[in-house]
């Protein structure tokens, strides 16, 4: 997985950040979204992030492990 691929959730992920449903349970399962980042390295040095995979949903961004994503058709 690498920036630019286009993913859709694969899991159940509860987000109440969501800028539509502030405040309020949102599950991002089904949403279809564009990899921005995968972190692996800070200033150089190798990290290993607990949720490494940033996903872009138009403006609105979250973060998910490798395994709750699947690549979109």
């Amino acid at each position: 997985m690498q920036a630019g691929d286009r993913v859709t959730v694969e899991a159940s992920v509860v987000v109440f950040n969501h800028p539509e449903h502030r405040g309020k349970a949102f599950d991002l399962k089904g949403q279809t979204g564009e990899v921005a980042n995968v972190l692996n390295d800070w200033k150089g040095r190798v990290i290993s992030p607990t949720l490494p995979v940033i996903v872009a949903f138009g403006r609105y961004k979250a973060h998910f492990r490798a395994d709750e994503l699947k690549a979109a058709d």
